[in-house]
């Protein structure tokens, strides 16, 4: 099989990778840029980069709604209604795919990570993205389906603008002059921490076992950026989310074990 240019493209990273049956066998992760104008010009650099003569083609995870490779919707980039499709073709002169992000990373868990049937993939970052297989095949109901991360918990705000790091790092920034990360909270093992952790595992508990209550899945699968918080986090997200189980059992809820699902299941739509 020809190799296959991946993009994962991210509010706050944006990752490059070369993949040849299955495998990575180059992969660039930088930081997204902030206008619109500079991420176009970094995602055709980055495709430049990895370009050979036998490229069979360029497949693009998107964090949002995309339609006919049209972002329709795109709440952490200033992306909205570009054609990314075309611009890339119209470059490149091969073909391209474009997918929601966390679509291809329940494809890459579907077909090379937990491969269970049934089951949801949660992509947290800096925003929350949600894929759905459901008897092993990817749910996209009429087009958009899946966008989990926009279900509501609390007066009309969402599970993504209650949970995802983009709010957790404005409140670190009031809350203690700087940015932080979960993995440095749990650290700190101070009062101001740990309301902030119950704060944030108790919206992700609220979520997830929403989800769960709705598709009864084998499993669900988290991913993205913070999974690099480790199992103490994982442990505290679980206890939140047993509250408010209604089925008598556990569903259990794990990390993915996939390195760099984003481009890995992106790349699979040229199987």
């Amino acid at each position: 099989m020809k190799p296959i240019i991946a993009i994962d493209l991210g509010g706050t990273n944006i990752r490059v990778a070369l993949i040849k049956n299955r495998k990575i066998l180059k992969y660039l992760k930088e930081k997204t840029p902030k206008t619109s104008k500079e991420i176009k010009a970094k995602i055709f650099e980055l495709v430049d980069n990895y370009m050979f003569k036998d490229v069979k083609g360029i497949a693009v995870a998107v964090p949002g709604l995309v339609e006919d490779g049209i972002i329709k919707g795109i709440p952490n980039l200033p992306l909205k209604n570009y054609n990314i499709k075309k611009a890339l073709r119209d470059r490149f002169k091969i073909p391209v795919v474009v997918k929601n992000d966390a679509d291809c990373v329940a494809f890459a868990e579907l077909k090379l990570g937990c491969k269970k049937r049934n089951f949801i993939v949660l992509t947290l970052g800096t925003g929350i993205g949600g894929g759905v297989v459901i008897d092993g095949k990817l749910y996209r109901g009429g087009g958009y389906g899946g966008e989990l991360g926009h279900i509501i918990l609390d007066h009309g705000k969402d599970f993504e603008s209650l949970a995802a790091s983009k709010r957790l790092r404005n409140v670190t920034v009031k809350e203690f002059g700087e940015q932080k990360l979960f993995n440095e909270l749990i650290k700190m093992r101070n009062r101001r921490a740990n309301k902030i952790l119950e704060e944030f595992t108790g919206y992700y508990g609220q979520g997830i076992a929403s989800i769960i209550n709705c598709f009864d899945p084998e499993a669900v699968v988290l991913a993205g950026g913070i999974s690099e918080c480790g199992d103490k986090f994982l442990e505290m997200v679980r206890k939140s989310s047993a509250k408010y189980f209604y089925f008598p059992r556990k569903t259990p809820i794990l990390w993915s074990k996939l390195k760099h699902p984003g481009v890995l299941g992106a790349s699979l739509y040229f199987e």
